[in-house]
């Protein structure tokens, strides 16, 4: 049985590697290269926070600078706006005496045209003298009558007619009832003074004699 010797080669030539450094020294060392890459992204970091805070700051400018320039529009609108307070004014005003006169004039009538749409109806020759108006007003309701046969009324017309022949009362009233608004007529006495025969009568009139001028325009 035979054995084999192992031969050790050396390497001839070669640069020498031996460390002649204390441990202590070699620690130093990686620690150092440990606390410069902590500083490094302390670095980093800082300059991350930097770029955000500056991001940050100038959003933040922008926003007030549109804040205010939303004021200065706002401030300027309200200049314009208190130009025109004049005109508000009397807009307004002329809104309320449109309501007034809407109000007052709801129970208008025209009395001179409705004077002289009675006398039209009259007889020839018969010539109104006198004539008393009782009429309701915008915020006082009308004294309607007791009398179950007489119907709603916002006015009284009491006239009295003269006339050289005697008189045709039921023709007097049978025109009467033509007339806008009317509800019913009661004849007075007739009574003969120097040739001449007078006759009273009294009229009662509704909501169809009114003017409805200063009513509101429907819509269509």
């Amino acid at each position: 049985m035979s054995r084999t010797k192992k031969t050790a080669t050396a390497v001839v030539g070669g640069l020498p590697r031996v460390d002649l450094l204390p441990p202590e020294v070699r620690a130093e060392r990686h620690t150092g290269i440990v606390v410069r890459r902590a500083w490094m992204g302390v670095a980093v970091a800082a300059v991350v926070v930097a770029i955000g805070a500056g991001g940050a700051t100038i959003v933040s400018i922008q926003a007030n600078d549109e804040l205010l320039a939303s004021q200065a529009e706002t401030q300027q609108l309200l200049m314009e706006q208190g130009k025109y307070t004049e005109v508000r004014e009397v807009k307004s005003d002329i809104q309320l005496l449109t309501a007034a006169q809407t109000v007052a004039g709801a129970a208008e009538i025209p009395w001179p045209s409705y004077l002289a749409q009675i006398q039209a109806t009259l007889p020839a020759g018969v010539t109104v003298t006198t004539i008393t108006i009782d009429q309701a007003s915008p915020i006082a309701e009308y004294q309607q009558s007791d009398t179950p046969l007489q119907g709603a009324r916002v006015g009284t017309v009491t006239f009295t007619a003269q006339s050289a022949t005697l008189p045709s009362v039921p023709d007097w009233l049978d025109g009467l009832a033509t007339l806008p608004g009317y509800t019913d007529a009661t004849p007075g006495s007739v009574t003969l003074e120097e040739g001449v025969y007078e006759a009273t009568v009294t009229m009662h009139i509704d909501q169809g004699a009114f003017s409805n001028r200063f009513a509101p325009a429907e819509s269509e």
